[in-house]
């Protein structure tokens, strides 16, 4: 090359050396914790040493682990972690893991190198990883699993999973295809705050590699609510000031989970959900709710619920978690399945498990259907199994799954009519919610009235008479209606004058199977009605314009019959 193109290409590579980014200090070890000299700028470090490097690596006598590595392997077997959702095989640390848990997991001196004859020493006499965030031991079930394969077959198995081959920026798989600390953490580098390899605002990080459904839309991805500064906060272990900056965080924490099991961030399953909806983050405070006389009991139980237990719930097994009516990764404000209630799995009118529930109905079936064992009343045709008694061939039935059968109900308020459907909600819900005309939050969380109701419905037989007593059956029945006798002749001396509650005769959802005679919900209390005289117990539906006739006894009245 001559001299002055010579002289050219020096000064345009000096040009672009100067012209070139400087890489933030943050992007070399000497400024991070992981510093352990005793300049190092943590509080854990040397006592004297000067060297910076030598704490993990050494040119010469270093260990056969890459890369050049100066410390022993620690020998010790770690409890792994486990769940019933996991399809990785999981195996005990190694490459890089089994690296940095030399210091992490605490078993091993600092200090301790293989190019040194004497351990180092360190400041304050300091020995293993102190007591903290950083010291994971050698227990990893709460920590996010390590050393496994992450190839196409485990994402096949397990779903939710980017596949291994887009795994090519920040986020790495290590030479053999293995997930490790290193796939998340860069040792040498604190830009992103623990060693993260880039910002996990918004769970990013997370998201690298899993990508839950329906999480695009729900509002733990979106919601910019904060906390007010009341109580609790609720992210303790994040900087995020957001329900959608924290993301994935808002829940799980992915080292020292107090849930092992899918690492969230307490081992009670609604103490994960309570930080937020306790009305310091969200609008509502949820968590009151569960303080009434009658409640979905999610406290009863902990770590009995499980992601992969049978969408039938089996009998005698029941119990309840926030999870088996919400998905958290999926729900958002609304009402129904378009909202609160996305991407819960339910059983349907059939008795057939669905992955994904289409109508609120088909997500109570799952405890109140098939295997619901206890009865409010004892009744003429007696059923322990809810589900059943909204079955649309029944003879009567409130509409659950299906418009009713009966095409006369003159007590209806407007806007119902004879082809309405209804939710269980309409009836089992917050006493203070919007249905009730409150402002408490909406569902069947807790309620002061007994089994849920929203409004009060007076079961005791005899009952004194009032629009308030039955403001339950009321909220879609007029009591002009009713009290007036348009449907049935003698409801206002039943009702009024002989004090009989709605109960009495009338059974709420439905009766399973039955008769003709069991129209218009027909079902008879056995413990205020009994046969009569002659032995007799049913009432006789008749064409009109009659309504049918009773063979009974009733408040000391026998009926053989009577007819109306």
């Amino acid at each position: 090359m001559r001299p002055g193109r010579l002289l050219a290409a020096t000064l345009i590579a000096l040009a672009a050396a100067l012209l070139a980014p400087v890489a933030p200090v943050e992007a070399t070890i000497v400024t991070t914790r992981h510093n352990l000299s005793a300049a190092g700028p943590g509080t854990v470090k040397a006592a004297s040493e000067a060297e910076i490097c030598v704490f993990c690596h050494a040119p010469h006598n270093a260990g056969p682990s890459t890369p050049l590595w100066n410390r022993r392997a620690t020998g010790i077997t770690y409890t792994l972690y486990s769940s019933s959702t996991t399809k990785a095989g999981i195996g005990q640390p190694t490459g890089a893991s089994l690296l940095c848990l030399s210091c992490h997991d605490g078993t091993v001196a600092l200090g301790e190198v293989l190019s040194r004859a004497a351990s180092i020493p360190m400041a304050g006499g300091t020995l293993g990883m102190p007591a903290g965030t950083s010291r994971l031991g050698t227990d990893l079930s709460d920590d996010h699993p390590v050393s496994f394969a992450y190839n196409a077959a485990l994402v096949s198995a397990r779903g939710e999973l980017v596949s291994p081959a887009t795994l090519t920026g920040a986020v790495k798989l290590d030479r053999s295809g293995q997930m490790q600390c290193t796939s998340c953490h860069d040792p040498h580098n604190d830009l992103y705050g623990k060693f993260l390899v880039m910002a996990n605002t918004a769970s990013a990080l997370c998201q690298t590699c899993h990508v839950k459904n329906l999480w695009t839309g729900s509002d733990h991805r979106n919601s910019t609510a904060t906390w007010t500064g009341t109580g609790t906060d609720p992210w303790p272990h994040t900087t995020p000031t957001t329900v959608a900056t924290n993301a994935c965080e808002n829940c799980h924490r992915p080292h020292s989970a107090p849930g092992r099991k899918w690492l969230v961030n307490a081992a009670a399953e609604e103490a994960n959900c309570y930080p937020c909806h306790n009305g310091n983050v969200a609008a509502r405070n949820i968590q009151a709710e569960f303080a009434k006389a009658s409640v979905h009991p999610v406290a009863t139980t902990t770590g009995v619920h499980d992601p992969a237990e049978a969408t039938l719930v089996p009998a005698g097994t029941r119990h309840v978690e926030c999870v088996d009516c919400h998905n958290p990764h999926a729900t958002k404000a609304g009402a129904g399945t378009a909202g609160a209630l996305i991407g819960v799995r339910g059983v349907d009118i059939g008795g057939a498990a669905v992955a994904t529930a289409t109508t609120e109905y088909q997500i109570c079936f799952r405890c109140h259907g098939d295997t619901q064992t206890a009865v409010a009343t004892t009744r003429q045709v007696l059923h322990t199994n809810i589900r059943a008694t909204f079955q649309t061939t029944n003879f009567s039935f409130h509409p659950v799954a299906g418009p009713r059968n009966n095409l006369s109900v003159p007590s209806l308020i407007a806007p119902w009519t004879t082809s309405s459907t209804m939710k269980c909600t309409d009836c089992h819900n917050n006493n203070t919610g919007p249905g009730a005309g409150g402002a408490g939050p909406n569902g069947p969380h807790g309620s002061t009235n007994v089994r849920l109701l929203e409004r009060t419905y007076v079961t005791t037989d005899p009952a004194a008479y009032s629009v308030g007593n039955y403001a339950l059956c009321f909220k879609c029945h007029s009591s002009t209606s009713i009290m007036g006798n348009a449907s049935f002749t003698e409801h206002s001396l039943h009702i009024n004058s002989q004090r009989t509650p709605c109960n009495t005769c009338h059974d709420p959802h439905g009766v399973g199977g039955g008769t003709a005679n069991n129209r218009f919900l027909i079902n008879f209390n056995t413990v205020v009605v009994k046969p009569n005289g002659a032995g007799l117990l049913r009432w006789e539906s008749r064409p009109a314009p009659a309504k049918g006739r009773c063979y009974l006894l009733c408040h000391t009245k026998d009926h053989n019959p009577l007819g109306y």
